[in-house]
């Protein structure tokens, strides 16, 4: 029996290796499908504060589309309105994304050797359910961790668009009784769950809402950065006290 030519055989063998990447991707779709409903009313949350922020529609519009930084919004919009200087708002953002850091070092050994295109890309459509959803399925780099990242980082992001776009376009249509902002810190709250996972992040959390707390009569929404000034300096902290932690 003749063998099948050369240009069939690397088609089908590329259709065997493409197979488990749609899995894999799937699969991603169906982890975040859960948190992504956190997601999603965040976004009609952040729509609706952008909507009713009095800033002109192309730079809102711009803003959900691109900026992609549910905390760093939902924050910077009220200083904004408020007046507050240009440096604080600069801080206010770069403070709540601080995180991002810290996720770009974990993501070094699945991506370093992609292309610097597409390592700015896969940064952007990460997050927080992302990081913790990856956390699970790959603890360590292995085969189908591309797809998967894909799955999870596309779905949650197309969801967090469609929930931006309604809650800035239908922002006169929905009732602000219904607490969406109560909402909002609810799906914020399930997001963040997750990741805490041991001692050192339960501690972290804990000394954010107390700094919270205890500096909420600060304007312009300082206590926030207090708060998270705090939780990282306990971070980092604790992580040197860690028995095996190198020394300096």
């Amino acid at each position: 029996m003749a063998a099948p030519p050369p240009s069939e055989s690397r088609r089908a063998q590329a259709g065997h290796a493409g197979r488990p990447a749609v899995r894999e991707f799937l699969l991603g779709v169906r982890d975040i499908s859960g948190p992504a409903l956190g997601t999603l009313a965040v976004g009609l949350v952040t729509g609706v504060a952008m909507a009713k922020s009095g800033l002109p529609l192309a730079v809102v519009l711009a803003a959900g589309l691109l900026v992609f930084a549910s905390a760093s919004q939902l924050a910077c919009l009220p200083l904004v309105a408020a007046g507050a200087p240009l440096w604080l708002v600069v801080t206010t953002a770069c403070v709540l994304n601080l995180r991002f850091v810290v996720f770009s070092a974990y993501w070094r050994p699945y991506f370093a050797h992609q292309p610097r295109g597409r390592r700015l890309l896969l940064g952007y459509i990460s997050g927080d359910p992302i990081f913790a959803a990856m956390n699970q399925r790959f603890p360590l780099p292995a085969p189908g961790q591309l797809p998967y990242f894909l799955g999870l980082a596309l779905f949650n992001w197309l969801v967090w668009q469609v929930g931006s776009l309604i809650g800035l376009f239908m922002s006169d249509d929905i009732p602000m009784d219904l607490g969406l902002r109560f909402l909002g810190m609810l799906a914020l709250f399930a997001l963040a769950l997750p990741m805490l996972v041991d001692r050192a992040t339960w501690t972290s959390a804990a000394v954010a809402c107390a700094v919270a707390m205890l500096a909420s009569g600060l304007p312009y929404g300082l206590n926030v950065v207090l708060a998270l000034m705090a939780a990282v300096a306990t971070g980092v902290w604790l992580d040197r006290r860690r028995p095996g932690a190198a020394t300096a």
